[in-house]
């Protein structure tokens, strides 16, 4: 307060933009005087709302690599990048630029660490690894297998988890799985219906969309992670969603059924309808006896009213029922693979034969009964054999390769990542984002259930990283998500806040200007804001700028800073008005402490 010569009018504190406003001066100066205080606090603002959208927008654009390395997919890949052609691929170098992104933000300090127990599940995969390289007969030829699997098992889920904030981060990621599904299995339904497909049964007719007949389970791969994105999406849409989302996501999911069955991937059915089973169960037993009949009634539609792929669907699926009584030679393959995966596991129970060391052992421990190679070919592909260098099976592959100690590691990360995602469903604050739950859910199951009938390779292989950081970040972030320094949950700046997380000057915290920071920096004592009481809501005849409202007083003093009517002519001292407390200082709904010096 300063106090004015004997015969003045008294002058009134400064207010929160560091403009002084005389309370009993002439008409002209107050009438100046409020034209400059208004001019200025227009300026603030304007500065402090560009400031705020720009530390809003900015983090917005942090998920777009981890889409676009999704959405590559999407494109045709160039010769020498298919599966088992050894080269790199388009989404290998996207994901390895991902990689590399988060590692800048995360050194850079905006994007804070993983929790301990995520950093657990992926770096106990990694000294598994690296013990299998050390413990190969070739270290030096067991070097590109470390590469593959830190980047699929632990770097890219690593980076996917520290990318991820929130639940509009998570449906963005879920929505590119979705629409490269859409577009991947239309590209494989114009190839069955031209028969310019992969070579299935003599026949040219196997959707595989622009993966080729190298990776026949490349397509089927991307359109089982897209319908199951879709179903949670339909199953438990988010709260506030506009209608159109529901049928749409309903529609989509039903859409992609007809290039799944089309691909004649039966390990990618098995794995799909149990992932759709337990989604569906998650939701409840009733929703989950009405999805299935009407999926029942789809499949009879499509496969019996208008004979999609009836015949070789027919074929394909009586033939899961038969391989212990009449197996086919690719079955046969099968089970001789992994008959020869658990003899070297046998014979090196511990650490196994080393990375990249089936091929190498493979002869050693199969039958004669062993194929010379799997016969490839059509979708725009000369025919060739394929050799067998792998046992089709996750777990059997890292059981010989990497023994007891790597099948420990990896299957108990898998696990722990299932168990925490679906305790996390049942967590307190976690309907909110149920999409983004079942879906991660869904997509983990799917996962570990694939993973009995498929491997690691080709360029699809990145999803897979992409998947177990999605599931990561629903098991262990907090439940409003794991936003960045001075971004709230929403993704919106904290106010009074910058982006760095340190109180913006002349930010306000609660309402309350920031002790040591007017409005435009100058240092002033802690005070409430000149839009804010001290409990933090708005003051009579003020707007939400800190303008007062035309024709309303504030405090006893008019607009133009003359007397209201029936106010004083001269302004009483203002009681002292206690500072309000730090967030986080006391339990809500307290009373605030009495601000030092105060009686």
């Amino acid at each position: 307060m300063t106090v004015a010569p004997a015969g003045e009018p008294a002058v009134s504190t400064a207010d929160a933009s560091g403009t002084a406003c005389a309370a009993d001066a002439p008409a002209a100066a107050a009438a100046t005087a409020a034209d400059g205080s208004a001019a200025n606090g227009n300026a603030a603002t304007v500065r402090g709302a560009l400031r705020a959208a720009g530390r809003w927008a900015a983090p917005r654009w942090v998920p777009l690599p981890l889409v676009a390395t999704v959405l590559l997919l999407a494109a045709p890949l160039p010769r020498g990048s298919e599966a088992g052609s050894g080269g790199v691929s388009p989404p290998d170098l996207a994901s390895a630029l991902l990689v590399l992104w988060c590692l800048v933000r995360t050194v850079r300090g905006r994007t804070p660490p993983p929790p301990p127990l995520a950093a657990a599940v992926f770096g106990v995969p990694a000294l598994a690894v690296a013990v299998a390289v050390v413990t190969a007969s070739d270290p030096a030829a067991a070097l590109p297998g470390l590469v593959r699997y830190l980047q699929v098992f632990v770097l890219v889920p690593c980076a996917v988890l520290l990318l991820l904030r929130d639940a509009r981060d998570v449906r963005a990621v879920t929505g590119a799985l979705a629409v490269l599904a859409l577009v991947q299995g239309a590209i494989g339904v114009r190839q069955y219906a031209t028969g310019t497909g992969a070579l299935y049964m003599g026949e040219s007719v196997r959707a595989v969309g622009t993966f080729g007949p190298s990776d026949v389970m490349g397509m089927a791969t991307v359109v089982g992670y897209g319908l199951l994105a879709a179903a949670a999406l339909a199953l438990r849409p988010p709260p506030g969603a506009p209608r159109w989302l529901r049928p749409a996501a309903t529609g989509t999911a039903a859409a992609l059924v007809v290039p799944l069955a089309l691909s004649f991937s039966r390990g990618v059915w098995i794995a799909t309808a149990a992932a759709g089973l337990v989604v569906l169960l998650l939701t409840g037993l009733r929703r989950a006896l009405l999805t299935l009949a009407v999926l029942a009634a789809l499949c009879v539609v499509l496969v019996g009213g208008f004979g999609v792929g009836s015949a070789q669907v027919s074929q394909r699926l009586s033939s899961i029922t038969q391989v212990t009584a009449a197996p086919d030679r690719s079955v046969n393959d099968r089970y001789t693979l992994w008959a020869a995966a658990v003899g070297m596991w046998r014979e090196q129970p511990v650490t196994g034969v080393g990375l990249k060391g089936f091929p190498a052992h493979r002869d050693a421990h199969a039958s004669v009964a062993l194929s010379a190679g799997s016969d490839t070919g059509g979708a725009g592909h000369a025919f060739r054999r394929q050799p067998l260098l792998s046992p089709h099976n996750m777990y059997l592959l890292i059981l010989s390769e990497q023994g007891l100690i790597g099948a420990v590691a990896f299957v108990g990360s898998w696990g722990a990542l299932l168990l925490g995602a679906v305790r996390r469903l049942r967590a307190p604050g976690a309907a909110a984002a149920a999409d983004c739950g079942l879906a991660a859910v869904g997509l983990m199951v799917w996962q570990t259930v694939d993973f009995l009938y498929a491997d690691i390779g080709g360029p699809s292989t990145v999803l897979t990283g992409i998947v177990l950081g999605l599931t990561a970040w629903w098991a262990f972030s907090p439940v409003g998500g794991t936003p960045a320094p001075g971004v709230s949950a929403g993704g919106g700046p904290v106010a009074g806040v910058s982006a760095g997380g340190a109180p913006a000057p002349g930010g306000l915290v609660g309402g309350a200007a920031v002790a040591g920071a007017s409005a435009g920096g100058a240092a002033v004592a802690a005070a409430p804001a000149p839009d804010a009481s001290a409990g933090g809501g708005p003051v009579a005849g003020v707007s939400a700028g800190g303008v007062p409202v035309g024709g309303a007083a504030v405090g006893g003093v008019s607009v133009a800073g003359a007397p209201a009517p029936g106010a004083a002519a001269a302004a009483a001292p203002a009681p002292s008005v206690p500072a309000p407390d730090r967030a986080g200082d006391r339990a809500p709904g307290a009373p605030a402490s009495p601000a030092a010096g105060t009686p």
